[in-house]
């Protein structure tokens, strides 16, 4: 027995350190793919995918830093092997995949192909208008390359009103000679990368880097995005432009939030420590990101539904398409019939049927009503996969939350995967609001980012043993941090 119990404690460290390593690496690839040191990328990340032990987890993201080095250094066919997989495999910025395909292919001389793909990225990206317009303006010196000096222009002068913020794309020209655009035909060698850092601490869409040099010996893909070199931004500076112009963009949108944390439930059903905590610090973090907050803790039933009637007012007056609402609970949550139903603190539940009248519907209360009103993007953030709080009714409620049924422009978030649970927490806040807090402070994420950041950081902290889930149908972009 003890010579059991001493091997699955070592396959334990060895599976905690093996995790560890892994995490160290991708760091490591991540900082050396900024430092444009591609064939340093290489080396690690083909490392890490060699691994069989490895955290497949990480393999969406190593295909596509891997790809686009590739790409760098002029081995096309290994880039779209690696793009290829992180599309497989379901990578969420299918936008830039398909673009670096698109100059794979327009490097290899195959221009119908090139022209296929950056149709591709152009409509994966319509809803970005930064990567839109950096995929514009490329394109429209493939165009011009071809000779197709009308198709040239137009991408060009859209390109241009999407990211009038874009110094390199506001001083570019379609040249009547189309010589002078042949891919490494100038005195500057110009590489544009594209980064989207889903689980660290910075996040940068592009960045562009110009360095003088003679012209190579072999034809190198050039964008039309470059810098002259007395003009190179800084990191700092080039990312403070692009906080500038998403600030400016989302200015005059309307943001409101109902969160709710139940801590101080019966003893039958169980107290939980966090929660408060986790509400209360989640409500500060927003007001810091322009919410208007509604908060409760240790909410009625009553309570509840009050709250819930007036932050769908909100909703409902809100300028149209400018409106974003965003819910989150911590507390008890349980799943009975197909419905997740949040549990008020004074919810006395005897007998199965009991939750229907004691407990709060997700789907039925919370979405639906955000779905009926002015809000562009509904934010649904839950942190309630506890067990079973009512173990005397336990033949129809099931362990967990069940995925919901998303509601138009929704954003669903849930502390862990469906039908599993989560601790409470030893500490001031859970696990998952604990890092929840850290994403919501990084400047210019996505919301898909952060709930990536989140998700990441979860698993590496549980061991692995604490996945987080979230399911959307939104449309457009939302950053909670300029």
């Amino acid at each position: 027995m003890k010579q059991s119990i001493l091997g699955l404690g070592l396959m334990i460290l060895v599976s905690t350190l093996s995790i560890a390593q892994d995490y160290q690496t991708y760091d490591e690839g991540i900082a050396k793919f900024r430092a444009q040191d591609y064939g340093a990328v290489i080396d690690l990340f083909s490392g890490m995918l060699a691994k069989p032990d490895r955290n497949k987890r990480y393999d969406e993201d190593l295909y596509f830093y891997r790809g686009q080095s590739y790409y760098f250094k002029g081995e096309t066919e290994n880039a779209l092997v690696d793009l290829d997989k992180a599309l497989e495999l379901n990578h969420f910025n299918k936008a830039v995949i398909a673009w670096f395909k698109a100059r794979c292919y327009d490097k290899k001389g195959n221009a119908q192909q090139a022209d296929t793909y950056y149709k591709e990225a152009v409509g994966y990206a319509e809803n970005n208008k930064k990567v839109s317009a950096q995929i514009l303006a490329d394109r429209s010196q493939f165009y011009a390359r071809q000779g197709n000096k009308d198709a040239a222009a137009s991408d060009l002068t859209l390109a241009k009103s999407l990211d009038p913020s874009n110094a390199e794309i506001a001083k570019a020209t379609v040249s009547n000679n189309n010589t002078a655009t042949q891919r490494g035909g100038a005195d500057t060698k110009s590489k544009t990368q594209v980064i989207v850092k889903n689980n660290q601490k910075d996040t940068k869409a592009a960045t562009t880097d110009t360095k003088k040099t003679t012209p190579p010996a072999k034809t190198v893909q050039q964008p039309i995005i470059t810098t002259p070199v007395q003009e190179q931004p800084t990191d700092q500076s080039a990312n403070t432009a692009l906080i500038s112009s998403i600030a400016s963009t989302y200015k005059d949108e309307k943001r409101y939030a109902l969160v709710i944390g139940n801590s101080s439930y019966t003893n039958s059903v169980g107290i939980l420590k966090n929660p408060v905590n986790d509400a209360t610090d989640v409500s500060t973090e927003l007001k810091k990101s322009n919410f208007e907050v509604q908060l409760l803790t240790n909410a009625t039933y009553v309570q509840m539904r009050e709250a819930m009637r007036k932050f769908q007012d909100k909703l409902v007056n809100g300028p149209k398409d400018q409106t974003v609402g965003l819910f989150y609970y911590a507390g008890h949550g349980v799943q009975y019939l197909d419905e997740n139903y949040l549990v008020p603190v004074d919810a006395n539940v005897q007998y199965e049927d009991d939750i229907v009248r004691m407990c709060f519907p997700v789907q039925k209360m919370v979405l639906a009503n955000m779905e009926r009103s002015n809000s562009r993007m509904n934010i649904v953030i839950l942190d309630a996969c506890r067990n079973n709080p009512f173990p005397a009714a336990t033949r129809s409620v099931s362990q967990g939350l069940g995925e919901m049924k998303r509601a138009r422009g929704s954003f669903i978030a849930y502390a862990t995967a469906p039908g599993s649970v989560a601790s409470d927490g030893a500490g001031r806040n859970g696990l998952y609001t604990q890092e929840l807090l850290k994403a919501l402070r990084k400047p210019g994420l996505t919301i898909e980012q952060v709930f990536k950041d989140v998700r990441m950081n979860v698993l590496r902290l549980s061991g692995d043993k604490q996945f987080t889930w979230d399911s959307s149908n939104i449309v457009g972009e939302f950053y909670f941090k300029f």
